[in-house]
């Protein structure tokens, strides 16, 4: 997958932006402020990190060894909630962008009540 197929999904999500908070890499994919994805653009270590329900995120890891790992560069505390996949290995396009509107929609549905009704109303003008 390239980086920007993932960069403009990413940009299709409602109130979704870019953003480099560390520098030139990751560049990081927030909404409300808040991190849903980190791409490592680099193609000798081409990878993403999202969020994930900790149930899914054991499941993915399973299924995909070496291709789907615990979060890199996440404090422990943090690793039951990230995964990072290498995107340089053997994984389906449409399993990549499901994990990202996994990621994304995990975001969102931890926002307060008034970041929710912004967003509702971004989606409301792109209709």
């Amino acid at each position: 997958m390239e980086n920007n197929d993932i960069s403009g999904y990413c940009l299709t999500k409602p109130g979704a932006y870019e953003d480099f908070p560390f520098g030139e890499v990751p560049v990081c994919y927030k909404v409300c402020g808040k991190l849903f994805l980190q791409l490592y653009p680099i193609l000798d270590n081409h990878k993403i990190t999202v969020s994930c329900e900790p149930m899914m995120a054991d499941f993915y890891r399973m299924q995909y060894p070496g291709i789907v790992v615990p979060g890199y560069h996440c404090p422990n505390r943090l690793r039951p909630y990230m995964n990072t996949v290498y995107l340089d290995m053997d994984i389906d396009d449409s399993l990549i962008f499901k994990m990202i509107d996994h990621s994304y929609k995990r975001v969102v549905d931890k926002l307060t009540r008034l970041e929710k009704a912004r967003l509702s109303e971004i989606k409301e003008d792109r209709i």
